[in-house]
């Protein structure tokens, strides 16, 4: 099985800027996505930024140009930069793998809380 772990999340004033870390344990082959996620009091869970299994990239148009998502393939970490933060970036973010082989599941994280004082 696979273990993911989000760290990184904090307070920061409006203008700041945070990295977060997903990592992971346990033999991962094959996957079909890999990304993080954000909710907000009373908002459904959304797509912040993703990798699919070939290495595109998505952005949620509303963090476009002020996100960037990377992946060590090597160590099976996904990092989220995110600059230019706002008081609306409020929300808990979560690191899901989709993985295919050899443990194919949907894997969640527990969470890292972020706080965008204004």
């Amino acid at each position: 099985q696979v273990q993911v772990v989000e760290s990184g999340g904090g307070l920061v004033q409006a203008g700041g800027s945070l990295r977060l870390t997903c990592t992971t344990a346990g033999r991962i082959f094959r996957i079909r996505s890999m990304g993080w996620y954000r909710q907000a009091p009373g908002k459904h869970r959304e797509l912040v930024a993703s990798f699919n299994g070939v290495g595109d990239i998505h952005y949620a148009d509303s963090v476009k140009g002020l996100i960037t998502i990377s992946i060590d393939s090597g160590k099976q970490t996904v990092d989220l930069q995110m600059n230019s933060l706002k008081p609306e970036d409020t929300a808990v973010y979560y690191c899901n793998w989709k993985i295919l082989s050899p443990y194919s599941g949907d894997y969640w994280g527990q969470g890292t809380q972020v706080t965008v004082s204004s």
